[in-house]
């Protein structure tokens, strides 16, 4: 027979607290779905490194939303961190999700969810940045 002890740490084994970003991304999906969107993928990893936090479509428009999260906004607006660099990045990886999913038919925007969560806070404040920045590289492409 197991002890409490013995079935807490079973269960902090199997069902590990999630991190404030994995947080972060269920409560954007969740935010996403009340608004109207459907949820294609989430955390989809296409490269080894890279992934996309979020696609969804409404209507006839694909969306790939870029989630940040934060604890505080002491050090600025967590949309901020979708640097020039970040974003050629999301262009090219949205282009293979189009490309590998036949979906280069259809419009796509790129979104960018803001969530400051404060240590304590049930919920996050949420800003949803649409249309947040245009498809750039070589990798562009037109909605």
């Amino acid at each position: 027979m197991l002890n409490a002890e013995q079935i807490w740490a079973w269960l902090r084994r199997v069902f590990p607290k999630r991190t404030l970003g994995q947080r972060g991304e269920a409560a954007a999906a969740r935010y996403l779905r009340r608004h109207g969107y459907k949820i294609i993928a989430l955390g989809d990893r296409l490269k080894r490194r890279d992934e996309l936090d979020i696609v969804a479509y409404r209507g006839k428009t694909i969306v790939f939303a870029e989630v940040k999260t934060r604890s505080s906004s002491d050090d600025g607006n967590p949309a901020e961190a979708v640097d020039a660099a970040k974003q050629r990045r999301l262009t090219r990886l949205a282009v293979t999700f189009l490309k590998r999913h036949g979906l280069l038919d259809y419009s796509a925007r790129f979104d960018v969810i803001a969530l400051t969560w404060p240590e304590g806070k049930r919920r996050p404040e949420i800003e949803h940045i649409e249309n947040a920045f245009d498809a750039v590289g070589q990798w562009e492409f037109y909605s």
